[in-house]
């Protein structure tokens, strides 16, 4: 019996432990399904991350972050671009509303003189690191010369393209429709205004009900300027009226920052937009290359070409960097149409795989008099030549814009804006694919010539290598915060490539390519900008100076160029955004490149190529 009971005992104590355990569980569960809730709760406001990857949002008012807000939304709207296209037109604008607070540390003291603010921005690239930035931003946000200094010939083409607004009355009537709210409210606490509190609340349904009905000025009744009218002495009146005016201020302060913010983001997405259209290939271009590569493989049977004439020293020889089919036609034909012999022209034009059959059946079935056109593809040239440059891509002439802006309270000078054009990668290339030749004439593919370039062939150089029209409004001496240490003339001027002549024979014996290659590696830092400064050192003092007769910039970025001028330059460059096969080009200067373009092609009307 007491073994029995003492069997039975022995089984009740692990049976009472484990209920215990048990119910510890239990008590464990429930408090840790009370703290798990609140723990997640307190997390939103510590940042969190959900499993789906959102954000939480953070609460400011600073005007930094409200911005950032708007240039994510700027980031939203074009297609996915390099970062490096972007960064020129979304950068933050940090600090817009407290510019005005800039301690006087930061400025520039009067009667000290200020060397120009540089900024480089290839059209692809802004590079910018200018001393004094934040001193200067205070007074200058809103003025023209900072757009043009930020958004280069955007701000050009926005104020020549500006519209009329339809809705200039709507917009009137909404901001006293906003201040009208601002007031209201203190005015009615006022007993001794309850006339004015009515005429206000009723001035302020009227107006709304109008604006509920008109997106425009046509759709505005007949009555509105009475109406407009009664609402601004309301108005008035209520200012007049001594009330707690915070309420107001913070009424109109957040108007204020909306339209602010507004104003910005519309700046930004024009920007934006503007700067899609100038880097994108219009769809009728890209319908013409596609076309003829096709059409290049349906026939074979007018291919002809003259090798023997492509590596005579004897004769003119031109070279055209581009894979622009009908920007390319237009500078050998007018090159051609204002030849004295065309026979005595050889063309070489280099371009890249994609684009190089329908170059080569365009100018096998247009002919240009007598000239004879060789059509290279860069990507299937001998190897070594990659070797030595470490590039096995077309690059084309790359483009900066050079702004000059002094951080005084002078007004910005349009003319302290250049834009160059310089020498690319594939233009060092050239000693070693005509290798034959001993002297070339190199045309960008947005020019147009307008007279006979023989004479350009028998320039005596003096033993420079190369011919270009000097910009000396650009100097070695302004860049050299961006030059490093490198040893240089300051008061050398920069050059422009479109129209040059290069001694070949002197490039290989100076052993040019090789310096701008030692050059790019020490820039590198520089990005793209490194063409730029490697260019300019490398031709330092080799550079001999063409007449300014011969060329005329600015084409593709200044309205306000001389008609008198256009019609005297040798050739005409259209180096800027606004190129004339654009729908962006400078109207009043596209005569001079489409008279160039046989515009009855088939493939021409095809496309619908109408510039």
């Amino acid at each position: 019996m007491k073994g029995g009971g003492g069997g039975g005992g022995g089984g009740v104590a692990p049976a009472k432990r484990r209920w215990r355990g048990l119910a510890i569980g239990v008590l464990f569960l429930v408090v840790l399904s009370m703290l798990v809730p609140l723990g997640f709760l307190l997390g939103l406001h510590n940042g969190f991350h959900s499993a789906a990857g959102i954000m939480p949002l953070q609460h400011t008012s600073s005007p930094g972050d409200r911005s950032s807000h708007i240039d994510s939304l700027v980031r939203k709207l074009g297609p996915t671009l390099q970062k490096d296209i972007l960064k020129g037109f979304i950068n933050e604008a940090k600090n817009e509303t407290s510019s005005t607070n800039v301690t006087p540390k930061n400025q520039q003291r009067k009667g000290i003189p200020v060397p120009p603010q540089v900024l480089l921005q290839p059209l692809t690239i802004n590079i910018s690191s200018i001393s004094d930035k934040a001193g200067m931003k205070g007074h200058l946000d809103e003025s023209e010369g900072l757009c043009e200094l930020k958004y280069g010939s955007y701000c050009i083409w926005h104020e020549e393209n500006r519209e009329e607004m339809k809705d200039s009355k709507v917009k009137k009537l909404k901001d006293q429709l906003f201040v009208a709210r601002a007031y209201f409210p203190s005015i009615a606490k006022v007993p001794a205004q309850s006339k004015l509190s009515r005429e206000l609340r009723q001035n302020i349904q009227e107006l709304e009900r109008v604006l509920s009905e008109s997106t425009t000025d046509a759709d505005l009744p007949p009555e509105i300027e009475k109406k407009s009218r009664r609402m601004e002495a309301a108005i008035a009146r209520a200012k007049s009226v001594s009330v707690d005016c915070n309420n107001v201020d913070k009424k109109l302060r957040q108007i204020f920052d909306l339209t602010e913010d507004e104003a910005n983001f519309h700046m930004k997405q024009s920007a934006f937009l503007y700067q899609l259209a100038v880097q994108t290939m219009p769809k009728s271009l890209h319908c013409l290359s596609m076309r003829l590569t096709v059409e290049y493989f349906k026939d074979h049977s007018f291919d002809k070409e003259l090798p023997e004439k492509f590596s005579d020293p004897t004769l003119q020889h031109y070279v055209i960097f581009s894979n622009n089919v009908i920007a390319s036609s237009v500078v050998i034909n007018s090159t051609v149409m204002h030849a004295r012999e065309s026979m005595n022209l050889v063309f070489h034009v280099l371009t890249d795989g994609q684009n190089y059959f329908a170059m080569k059946l365009w100018f096998l079935k247009n002919t240009f008099k007598d000239a004879v056109i060789q059509v290279l593809n860069i990507e299937h040239l001998n190897s070594e030549y990659y070797d030595k440059a470490t590039l096995s891509h077309l690059t084309l002439p790359v483009e900066f814009r050079v702004s000059f802006h002094s951080s005084d309270n002078a007004p910005a000078i349009h003319d302290r804006t250049q834009y160059l054009s310089i020498f690319s990668h594939s233009h060092y290339l050239l000693p070693e694919i005509f290798r034959n030749l001993e002297k070339v004439v190199v045309l960008d593919d947005d020019v147009v010539v307008q007279q006979d370039l023989s004479a350009l062939r028998s320039l005596d150089m003096a033993g420079k290598v190369i011919g270009a029209v000097q910009i000396c409004s650009v100097r070695l001496g302004q860049l050299r915060s961006y030059l490093g240490r490198s040893s240089f003339d300051k008061n050398s001027c920069s050059w422009m490539s479109g129209l040059n002549v290069i001694d070949l024979v002197m490039w290989r014996e100076l052993g040019i390519s090789e310096t701008y290659w030692k050059l790019v590696k020490e820039k590198v830092s520089m990005k793209e900008g490194s063409a730029l400064l490697a260019s300019l050192l490398t031709f330092q003092d080799l550079v001999y100076a063409l007449d300014s007769v011969w060329v005329l910039s600015g084409l593709g970025h200044d309205y306000g160029l001389n008609i008198e001028g256009i019609e005297k330059a040798a050739v005409l460059h259209y180096n800027g955004n606004m190129k004339p096969w654009l729908d962006l080009g400078i109207p009043k200067y596209k005569a001079y490149w489409k008279k160039f373009l046989n515009q009855e092609d088939q493939f021409l009307s095809e496309c619908n190529v109408n510039p």
